[in-house]
């Protein structure tokens, strides 16, 4: 990891640390949820608003995260 620089590595590093693990995930939902958003937004055949179609993207993004979460839970109980 020598050819990366310095930045890129204090990144890793960040994200390696166990304690910083919910606001990385919080920032990556909603960077998702900025993306998804507009997509959503363009495939609702009626008028939709921008808040709407935030907060149906966002319903889905946590509905994903939630059906993952169980996943886990169930199948390695072992963590929990």
């Amino acid at each position: 990891m020598e050819s990366l620089p310095q930045a890129f590595l204090e990144v890793f590093g960040f994200m390696a640390c166990k304690r910083n693990r919910i606001p990385l995930s919080l920032f990556l939902l909603l960077c998702f949820n900025a993306i998804l958003a507009p997509a959503v937004q363009a495939l609702t055949p009626g008028e939709l608003s921008r808040t709407a179609s935030y907060a149906l993207a966002l319903l889905g993004l946590v509905t994903l995260s939630v059906c993952v979460y169980l996943f886990v839970v169930i199948f390695q109980p072992e963590k929990f």
